[in-house]
């Protein structure tokens, strides 16, 4: 105890310079003057028992590491409530259809502000899934996965603000886009590895972001781009050459579209906008898990896993390298433009700091927590981080302290995270 003394007090000294200046005072004005006043009597309390919890915790680390390793579950405990693994196989097909059914049947079960919640974890999980390309299939540290997404998103706003063009027909168009600036960033990183990779990466995020700020002849620099029309069903031809027409899910829809509840004949209804939003986001989902389920399944798929395992080995089993690293930051890129497409058509308004690198440190936090190339892991952990802080907004101060005090124990108690990805294996029987 005596020897952990010293770094007890230094651990708790350290805590207090950083937590006090930043919670334990604030600014008010005065007229035109700004006073730095003291926080609330509860805040400090706060701060204090922080404190104190840091040097205690530092004091008996010994005995506390000791208590914890005795309750430390298995690696992949949640894969041990699982069936059997010969089971397993057999519960494959109704599992996947009953989880098919209950998201389609989710907006009509729940209240809207749960579905618009469903809506945006869609996102999170497409932008999980891409992400999970780079980095848990071919292991690559992308740190600025947001620039993709912030490509997509820009390309619907300008092309349907300058051109008209619709929704559907920039989807494509944004996830190529998209695919072609991974494509690019793919080059200056073929030779980096680990910690390089990530910095690069990282610059190349904020460098996207910084430049959507500055054109502001462009993209309307920070002041964004407001009024991006929603999505429309696919266009419906009433009369052969008479005229062909969306319907829109608003009260009046522009020229040349129809009202869904006017071609229909029904009332109108506002939740019918976020149903269709959801419906919407569900089927690029299930476009994104079959397409990644299939590559994973090819030979480039299983490049990508040779490369994250052994780089040399994968290089003297003659596989290219180059042409390795390119289709996977090309790839995951693509399906953040998708995602990045239908984000902008959902809120309508967009600007730079809807992209700054929180969000890539997000999607990258859900890779690492649901398991390294685990597409189901993803899923789950796409769940939890986009819902645990909305169930927790009496606690909005604390939200990026949870967010991060969940990463450190989810570290510690399952590193490889929640379903670690299953790597076939081969055992040599023994004589």
């Amino acid at each position: 105890m005596r020897s952990n003394l010293s770094s007890a007090f230094f651990a708790a000294g350290v805590t207090f310079i950083l937590a006090f200046p930043l919670l334990g005072l604030q600014l008010t004005t005065e007229g035109v003057s700004l006073i730095l006043a003291s926080s609330s009597a509860t805040t400090l309390s706060y701060v204090a028992i922080g404190v104190l919890a840091v040097f205690f915790v530092q004091l008996f680390k010994e005995q506390i590491l000791g208590q914890l390793s005795k309750v430390k579950p298995k690696p992949g405990t949640i894969s041990n409530l699982l069936p059997a693994e010969e089971n397993r196989a057999k519960l494959v097909k109704p599992g996947v259809l009953f989880v098919v059914v209950v998201a389609l049947l989710w907006p009509f079960m729940m209240e809207r502000g749960a579905t618009d919640l469903a809506t945006l974890v869609l996102i999170y999980i497409m932008l999980g899934l891409g992400l999970n390309i780079v980095v848990g299939l071919a292991g690559l540290l992308d740190l600025g996965y947001v620039a993709f997404y912030a490509v997509g998103a820009y390309t619907y706003a300008l092309l349907a603000e300058n051109l008209g063009w619709s929704f559907w027909a920039c989807l494509p168009l944004g996830g190529l886009l998209a695919a072609l600036f991974g494509f690019v960033l793919g080059f200056p990183v073929l030779r980096l590895r680990g910690d390089y990779l990530a910095i690069v990466t990282l610059g190349f995020g904020e460098i996207i972001r910084i430049l959507l700020n500055n054109l502001t002849e462009l993209t309307n620099g920070p002041n964004g781009i407001g009024g991006i029309p929603k999505p429309t069903l696919p266009a419906i031809q009433t009369e052969p050459d008479v005229s062909i027409i969306g319907l829109e899910f608003s009260r009046r829809a522009s020229e040349g579209n129809v009202p869904f509840h006017e071609f229909f004949g029904i009332s109108y209804d506002p939740a019918m906008k976020v149903v269709f939003l959801y419906l919407l986001a569900l089927v690029l989902v299930f476009f994104t898990l079959y397409v990644i389920r299939r590559l994973m399944r090819m030979p480039v798929g299983r490049a990508w896993e040779a490369l994250r395992e052994d780089e040399i080995a994968c290089r003297s089993l003659g596989l290219n390298r180059t042409a390795i690293k390119l289709s996977a930051f090309t790839i995951g890129a693509a399906f953040a433009g998708f995602a990045g497409c239908f984000f902008a058509a959902r809120q309508g308004f967009i600007n730079p700091e809807s992209f700054v690198f929180k969000e890539s440190v997000i999607i990258l936090a859900i890779v690492v927590l649901g398991g390294m190339g685990s597409q189901i892991g993803v899923i789950l952990a796409a769940i939890l981080i986009t819902i645990l802080p909305e169930l927790a907004r009496e606690f909005q101060e604390y939200r990026e302290l949870m967010f991060g005090l969940m990463m450190v124990l989810m570290m510690i108690w399952s590193p490889q995270g929640l379903l670690p990805m299953k790597r076939p294996h081969i055992e040599l029987k023994q004589e």
